[in-house]
């Protein structure tokens, strides 16, 4: 089994560029973010730098949407990233917006 089979995020990446990903501004310290890689929404919230835009791209997603990607923050990513599980209704929205089908056989 490879990795991508292994982990279908591995070769997508559509949530990256499909949603704002907003969380209480101090959980990129706790996590460890780096500040470049964010930006404040309000006084209370931060979102990932990229994110708040109409066509969002996270700055943190390396490689090309629907091809090989990854996080180059992976282990400090914020709440909201941690939450989408590959095949749930989030994914397949994102999938959905990058002309990609859902994955099935996964929980939705």
């Amino acid at each position: 089994m490879s990795t991508a089979d292994a982990n279908p995020c591995l070769d997508c990446g559509a949530c990256c560029a499909s949603f704002r990903v907003s969380f209480y501004w101090s959980e990129a310290e706790a996590r460890g973010l780096p500040a470049a890689l964010t930006e404040q929404v309000n006084p209370w919230f931060s979102c990932m730098a990229g994110t708040n835009d109409a066509r969002p791209h996270c700055i943190a997603l390396s490689g090309q949407v629907g091809q090989k990607v990854g996080c180059t923050v992976y282990e400090q990513r914020p709440e909201p990233c941690r939450e989408v599980q590959a095949g749930d209704g989030q994914c397949a929205k994102a999938r959905a917006r990058h002309g990609m089908t859902p994955l099935s056989g996964l929980p939705g």
